[in-house]
């Protein structure tokens, strides 16, 4: 991220929803315990999330991949009391942490949290969703869609994270760099699937709006 990209990211920060003590605790708790903080959702881009929660009146969200819980929890904020999001972490070595601030949130009736392979999990969840927020691994985003699609409602919502990837996308490849070849054919194959509507929203590391027909 550049500087103008700094200033911008926090100009508009300055304009919405306030991050509050609990999410600053998870904040600096995740930056001090783990060795990739960076991949904590950030304030802006979970306040939009449950602004999409919100919008969709969204009652099933299914999340791949959730780390520390910072968007999980927001989205689970944003949800009726009759309403449950379904997240999937596939390192057990955090679990410790999203749960301790799933409890602390006030929200954990409403998070069904699961440790594994989504790969393995996804096929054995007998439920529609109305919105799938997809942040795995980035080698693995296809697969993922390709498990969920029968599971999000008609005019449901998908979103998925990174899809400009640290902007990686845009210059030259190295041969073994198999997370940017994965960002760049997700990407490819969404905009072939004649079945849904796609807009990617250049926020933070981009977000990919995929809706459903």
């Amino acid at each position: 991220m550049d500087n103008i990209e700094k200033i911008a990211l926090n100009y508009v920060e300055n304009y919405c929803e306030p991050e509050d003590n609990l999410l600053k605790e998870l904040s600096r708790e995740t930056a001090l315990t783990q060795l990739h903080p960076r991949m904590l959702s950030g304030n802006y881009q979970a306040h939009l999330l449950s602004m999409f929660v919100k919008l969709f009146k969204a009652k099933s969200v299914l999340e791949i991949g959730t780390y520390a819980g910072y968007a999980t929890i927001c989205i689970a904020r944003a949800l009726d009391e009759d309403g449950k999001i379904t997240s999937i972490e596939k390192n057990d070595e955090i679990q410790w942490l999203s749960n301790k601030y799933f409890e602390k949130s006030g929200q954990k009736n409403k998070i069904n949290a699961l440790v594994g392979d989504a790969k393995t999990i996804i096929p054995n969840l007998n439920e529609i969703f109305d919105l799938v927020f997809i942040d795995g691994d980035k080698r693995e985003y296809i697969e993922y869609y390709d498990l969920v699609f029968p599971k999000v409602k008609n005019g449901g919502l998908i979103l998925a994270d990174n899809v400009l990837w640290n902007n990686k996308i845009f210059g030259k490849i190295e041969s073994n760099d198999y997370m940017t070849k994965g960002i760049i054919k997700f990407n490819e194959y969404i905009a072939q699937d004649s079945r849904v509507e796609k807009l990617i929203l250049p926020v933070r590391d981009g977000l990919m709006m995929i809706r459903k027909k």
